[in-house]
């Protein structure tokens, strides 16, 4: 299994990696949606640029989260997160979409077992934001990608190198509970 609190440089080679095999795979009008939450090591806040550089990141959402709660005592309670949409040169939004902001305020999951849960409805914001027929998610974590794919009627691929996770996501997707 893999795990996130990797040296900073080989944690940034390695996303780097993957977005560039994402957006490899894509086709010409697809996007690439990707989350990320700050970290934090040895005290000291590590943002995103290094890993996005250079990609053709057209916009910034920030998910702004209502509540949550904070067990550090260093740090104000983190209420947002960014999500990059990195896209191919003939990507539009679907109809209507572009009507959102560029801030999204959801509610974090809070029933879900994975510690970083993404909730519903803002993947669902995601997926119905553009015309893709499948959907990949490379960290699929507890499913919520795949419920929201398939809540919008979406083909989906998920992965996740977890078996913890993946079979979470499974008894998420087929409704036994976890």
């Amino acid at each position: 299994n893999h795990h996130d609190c990797m040296p900073h440089n080989k944690y940034v080679s390695w996303q780097r990696d993957c977005l560039t095999e994402m957006l490899r795979l894509i086709k010409d009008d697809g996007a690439i949606f990707y989350n990320h939450k700050w970290r934090v090591q040895a005290g000291l806040l590590q943002d995103r640029q290094d890993i996005v550089q250079g990609f053709p990141v057209r916009q910034i959402i920030i998910w702004r989260r209502k509540g949550g709660i904070n067990f550090n005592k260093g740090y104000f309670l983190p209420t947002y997160e960014v999500i990059y949409m990195i896209t191919k040169p003939k990507f539009t939004l679907s109809k209507g979409a572009n009507s959102h902001g560029d801030i999204w305020e959801f509610q974090q999951e809070r029933d879900n077992a994975h510690p970083a849960p993404f909730p519903v409805a803002l993947i669902e914001r995601i997926i119905s934001s553009t015309n893709a027929k499948i959907v990949l998610d490379p960290f699929m974590g507890s499913g919520t990608t795949a419920i929201a794919a398939r809540n919008l009627e979406r083909q989906f691929i998920g992965i996740d190198i977890s078996p913890e996770y993946c079979e979470m996501a499974q008894d998420r997707i087929t409704g036994k509970p976890y």
